[in-house]
């Protein structure tokens, strides 16, 4: 389920199964200019840096953002603005979106709404869950693969990451968010030995 899926640091996830996506790139080191498809899960400078869509966009790349940063992300020909809780069907794969915020912080309000997404590729699942705690509509999420942030600060750490997989029960789960502006390089460690032993780990950071 993981082949050809990276995660370049932070939240900076790559897939590349015949369509290549990227979420939230950051911190990109080569021109590619590959991508098919690029979501932004929200406007931080983490998460939506001009610089880095440069280096992978090309001329019929679909930038795919939430409607409230209209206004801040650069438009396109190609950009698709979306609302959380919505199904929409871009180059072909299904998409929906969750609310991704805080609950008892306030980097991240919900009134903002921004937005995880779940993608299904080749009849796979895909949670890409966003800068969040956890949420009610988080815990109803129905996924195979599940990308969480484990940091803390600014969203969920470890073990609050660890709860929330738990309760959604993906085939695996895969910690971001640590190791590069938050969190340290364990955190991702101490989060695979919380995960009920059913629920694989893989540590792409």
């Amino acid at each position: 389920m993981l082949e050809n899926i990276e995660i370049n640091c932070h939240s900076s996830i790559k897939i590349n199964k015949g369509v290549v996506i990227y979420f939230d790139p950051f911190k990109i080191e080569k021109e590619m200019h590959d991508a098919d498809i690029i979501f932004i899960t929200h406007n931080h400078y983490d998460h939506y840096s001009k610089e880095d869509i440069d280096k992978i966009i090309k001329e019929d790349t679909i930038i795919v953002a939430p409607k409230t940063t209209e206004k801040t992300i650069e438009k396109t020909q190609n950009g698709i603005f979306v609302e959380p809780n919505k199904e929409y069907e871009i180059k072909g794969i299904k998409v929906k979106t969750v609310p991704a915020y805080n609950i008892y912080k306030q980097f991240h309000p919900k009134t903002n709404e921004w937005v995880g997404y779940i993608v299904n590729i080749d009849n796979i699942n895909y949670y890409i869950a966003g800068d969040t705690d956890i949420t009610p509509e988080n815990k109803n999420v129905k996924c195979d693969v599940a990308f969480v942030p484990v940091g803390g600060t600014y969203t969920m750490d470890y073990k609050e990451a660890a709860e929330l997989v738990n309760i959604i029960k993906p085939k695996i789960a895969v910690p971001t968010h640590y190791a590069c502006i938050v969190g340290n390089k364990e955190d991702g460690e101490k989060f695979k030995a919380l995960l009920d032993k059913d629920i694989k780990c893989e540590l792409l950071i």
